[in-house]
């Protein structure tokens, strides 16, 4: 386990897992420094809303949020969600990443980040049958009201059945 994992494991006795999940990333050295923030966390964790307010900390040459500011605001999200939404029996790795930038960030951006009941369902049924699965988060980070999308962000994740993972590692260690 890691250090995160250790604190939410020991913190969640005292403090919802949504709360811990806000505040443990908004308050983690490395997740600040991307200046995006965590704004709400749904109870169930299906949903996760993230600003980035631009400052002088992420403006770039040209006066707009610097891109690496928008890809790491959303960046670890999707993974460390779906690792708290999927039981101890699956594993949950970023494979890939790809960020789309539309036009210049010079105001505020907000994401949303969402799991349906259905898709867990579904990444549990087909992990069940293949054992492994890949799948693609697509997030937008756009102006408040959702009108105008600034970048995309796309990430691939990988799912595993935790004994099949262990046992294809040992197999590739021979």
């Amino acid at each position: 386990m890691s250090f995160y994992q250790n604190m939410v494991a020991i913190g969640e006795k005292f403090i919802k897992k949504s709360t811990l999940f806000k505040y443990g990333f908004n308050l983690s050295p490395m997740y600040r420094r991307s200046t995006g923030r965590i704004i709400y966390v749904s109870e169930d964790l299906l949903e996760v809303k993230v600003k980035l307010p631009i400052n002088y900390k992420n403006r770039n040459y040209v006066n707009s949020i610097f891109g690496g500011s928008m890809f790491s605001a959303v960046d670890p999200i999707p993974m460390v969600q779906l690792i708290n939404l999927l039981d101890n029996e699956y594993v949950v790795w970023d494979k890939s990443a790809e960020i789309f930038f539309k036009r210049p960030a010079r105001e505020n951006l907000y994401a949303e980040l969402h799991y349906s009941l259905q898709e867990l369902d579904e990444i549990k049924a087909k992990v069940g049958q293949q054992n492994e699965l890949e799948i693609v988060k697509t997030t937008s980070l756009t102006n408040k009201d959702g009108s105008v999308v600034f970048c995309e962000v796309r990430k691939r994740l990988y799912i595993a059945d935790k004994a099949y993972f262990k046992q294809k590692r040992a197999n590739k260690r021979k």
